[in-house]
Order: C-alpha cells, then structure tokens, then sequence
C-alpha cells in the first residue's frame, strides 16, 4: 500500500459542491463587471446621440421645418405627429403596405421605416406638396377622373409612387405601372381604377 505522500500517485483535492458554485459565480461577476468596464472605456470618448430629444432640421415641400424629435423617430411619425402633415397615412407601420409612401431625393420610400434624423439633407416630398393652390397635380387629378379610390387610406402613398413613376418615365407602359406601384397595396381592391388613372396621366416632368 503506497503511502500518502507518494510521488508517484496524483494529489486529491477535496472540493465541495458548495464552494465549487460559489467559485463559479464569483468568477462569472468578475468577468461580467471586466466586461461592462471595458466597455464603458471604449465608448467613453463616443459622441452619444439621444435618448432624449435631439434637434432635427427636415426640408419638406420645399420648406425649412426644425423640430425636436428622439433619434429613433421615423420621418412619417416626425411629420405627422409634429409637422401636422397627415396626409401621408400610418397603416401597416412595418414598410409592406406602401401607405406611408413619400419621395426622397427623387425616390419613393417608405416613410415609416426611415428616420427622419437621416433625412437630414434631402428633399422631401408628401402629398400635401403636390398641388398649386386649387390645380391638382397631373397624377392626383388622374385618379380623381379615373375614380381611382376608395376608402382613400392607401390613396396618398399611391399618389406619391404614381408620382415618382411618372416623373422617371414620363409616358410608362403597363409594365412598367405595374412594376413601380408594386410596393404599395389597396386592401379595397382598386388596382385596376389605379393602373387605369396611372395610363391617363399626361404633363409629368421627367425629374
């Protein structure tokens, strides 16, 4: 029988359950306090922006509008609930509908999925943009000749995809109608009055 303080014969450790856990979660502390540190460190010297209200200068319609807005606020919330632009309507809020459709430096875009903190510098455009006094504009005035509406919920957005379309290609074909309105969605079913009031539009200045 080899005696205990053989050489040859590995050393036991006696370690209890107990310590063993408390062991762990000292060190798992340790490491999460480590890494909280760390990272304070690295963004000690980063610019932070928000949470609160930042201020935020949009040119919309052709118009300076300087508003205080969080930085995560969409471009639709920030003219709507602020600007008191509301043509331009809140549907599916998840940028599938097409509802909330406004131009951008020339391209329709989904106004509830892009923050108006990054629309800082662009030209935006909304319905309320469109007509000259009581001259509507060539597209709006299609879809009131083509009856092109229903519930009218949908209506703006369409207007607004109408509008870009016609002013990237100023006679378009059936394919090409249908290719840029196919980001938007009319739950009423008037699509075919929409494509009809889109073949009627003439006068749109290519952009």
């Amino acid at each position: 029988m080899a005696p205990k303080d053989d050489p040859e014969k590995p050393e036991r450790f006696s370690v209890t359950r107990r310590s063993f856990l408390k062991t762990a979660g000292l060190s798992s502390l340790a490491a999460g306090v480590t890494g909280v540190a760390e990272a304070e460190a690295q963004t000690a010297g980063a610019r932070v922006v928000g949470p609160g209200d930042v201020p935020v200068t949009l040119t919309v319609n052709g118009r300076r509008v300087d508003l205080r807005i969080e930085p995560r606020v969409t471009l639709l919330d920030a003219l709507r609930t602020r600007a008191d632009l509301t043509g331009n309507k809140r549907v599916c809020d998840r940028g599938t509908c097409g509802a909330c459709t406004m131009i951008v430096d020339g391209r329709a875009v989904y106004s509830c999925s892009t923050l108006a903190i990054e629309s800082q510098g662009k030209q935006i455009r909304t319905v309320e943009g469109l007509s000259t006094g009581a001259n509507l504009h060539p597209v709006q005035q299609a879809f009131c000749d083509a009856d092109a509406l229903m519930c009218g919920f949908c209506t703006p957005g369409f207007v607004m995809a109408s509008v870009a379309l016609h002013e990237k290609h100023p006679n378009p074909t059936l394919e090409q109608i249908k290719r840029g309105l196919d980001g938007n969605i009319c739950r009423c079913g008037t699509f075919t009055r929409i494509i009809e009031a889109n073949q009627k539009v003439r006068g749109v200045a290519r952009a």
